[in-house]
């Protein structure tokens, strides 16, 4: 069935998060390499798991799994949104991203907590340099404008979500909604979500697709809706059991997959 409308997540679906992390890392890391010598992919591994360990051990953790907060966007994001919660964050998370950098930094060898701190503000700035879009992205929703009916589905605080989209300002106008996970309370794959989206637009189920890179929170939470769920697998990933309607491998598929309905 041809659909009314088309929900896209946000993070490595349209827009490439994974490699703006791997570039503030990389850039954020030759800072040390300058200074100490030390390669900065051995520091970048050593503090990306000093910070996923960390950032599991606060009392926000529940929080950030609900909502679908990873660590390196803990590393990054001024949290300022409303709740207790959020505010609880906001307080944590320049602590947290210093102790994160120091413990990189000592397992290499090196005590330097002010140095630390160097690369923890400059980490955020590196990120924010460096916003990617898939080379398809911009081209396929050219396209769908217009056609259907586009909305916005991604877990995240509001805040960061929101700076991520003022980066990419070209993204914005072509989605007749925005849905935040941090605003509704709850992250896909929670029912919610989905929920909101549909009555966004005034549809069923049936009546829209889904197209998300995550099995879990994408396709998962679609499938258990009853809308069409189309995974974008840049990874070529095993499904690990799950069931997508349609594997894509990149954007562009999608208007394969959607002509092939005419």
């Amino acid at each position: 069935m041809r659909p009314k409308a088309i929900f896209f997540d946000l993070d490595d679906t349209l827009l490439w998060d994974k490699q703006s992390i791997a570039k503030a890392f990389e850039e954020t890391c030759k800072l040390a390499e300058t200074k100490y010598g030390i390669p900065k992919k051995k520091l970048e591994i050593e503090t990306r798991r000093a910070a996923s360990e960390l950032y599991a051990s606060y009392e926000t953790y529940p929080h950030t799994k609900n909502i679908g907060i990873n660590p390196f966007e803990g590393m990054w994001g001024d949290f300022d949104d409303a709740g207790d919660a959020f505010q609880l964050m906001k307080k944590l998370m320049p602590h947290y991203r210093k102790a994160a950098w120091y413990e990189g930094l000592k397992a290499c060898g090196i005590h330097d907590m002010e140095f630390a701190e160097t690369l923890s503000e400059a980490f955020p700035e590196a990120r924010k340099k460096h916003p990617y879009l898939y080379e398809e992205t911009l081209d396929v929703l050219e396209k769908l404008q217009g056609e259907y009916e586009l909305v916005l589905l991604t877990n995240g605080s509001p805040s960061l979500q929101q700076k991520k989209l003022e980066l990419t300002p070209e993204l914005r106008p072509f989605f007749k909604a925005i849905i935040i996970s941090g605003d509704i309370g709850k992250g896909k794959p929670d029912r919610k979500m989905f929920e909101k989206a549909l009555q966004e637009v005034d549809l069923k189920p049936n009546e829209v697709w889904m197209v998300g890179d995550n099995m879990l929170t994408d396709i998962i939470g679609a499938n258990e809706m009853g809308i069409y769920a189309v995974w974008i697998n840049h990874e070529c990933k095993p499904t690990d059991g799950a069931k997508p309607d349609a594997t894509i491998s990149r954007l562009g598929e999608l208007l394969d997959l959607l002509k092939g309905l005419e």
